[in-house]
């Protein structure tokens, strides 16, 4: 009986010891590094995050580039065109790009992509040239999943861009009257 009270007392007393860990304190060169190692880890990372530049072909001009801006600071005007190009700096993985109408309708087009080590290529070809006086947008967001990233791994945030075709609104065509038969 007494081995038994005895080895229950130290166990109670080794729990008491060793039981929680105290806090620790931060020390003061915690998270500091040398100017050197700093240098020398922005220099491996590679190229900073992706960037991109929106473009549209116009027929006799070549490309005109489409100030890429928030939606709070404006929409750029543009003229019509048939032809987008959106170029990134880095490779992008698990996304996807679409254009909306100003009813957030998504467009039909024939889209085409192109990797290359200077980064992506995006063209949307659309079947009839944006109509005059609409606002669109292109949306670049992760096809699966809550986000896409560039060939460095790191996360890339959603964008819209958004802009406005430059010109008088086009009016619907008026919907066609119904014949009435008579009997």
């Amino acid at each position: 009986m007494r081995f038994l009270r005895l080895s229950f007392a130290v166990c109670a007393t080794a729990l008491a010891v060793a039981g929680c860990p105290k806090p620790s304190a931060p020390t003061d060169d915690a998270g500091v590094t040398a100017a050197g190692e700093s240098e020398t880890a922005a220099a491996d990372a590679g190229p900073g995050p992706a960037s991109f530049t929106l473009q549209y072909a116009l027929p006799d001009a070549g490309l005109e580039v489409i100030p890429v801006v928030g939606e709070e600071e404006g929409r750029p005007l543009i003229d019509s065109t048939s032809t987008l190009e959106l170029r990134s700096t880095l490779v992008l993985r698990n996304y996807r790009i679409r254009l909306f109408d100003e009813a957030e309708r998504a467009m039909a087009s024939d889209d085409s992509a192109e990797e290359s080590p200077n980064g992506l290529l995006y063209r949307i070809s659309l079947p009839t040239p944006l109509k005059t006086g609409h606002k669109y947008t292109l949306v670049i967001d992760a096809q699966t999943g809550t986000s896409m990233t560039d060939s460095q791994g790191r996360e890339v945030p959603d964008m819209r861009i958004p802009f406005q075709v430059s010109g008088e609104k086009e009016k619907p065509p008026p919907p066609a009257k119904k014949k009435q038969r008579r009997r």
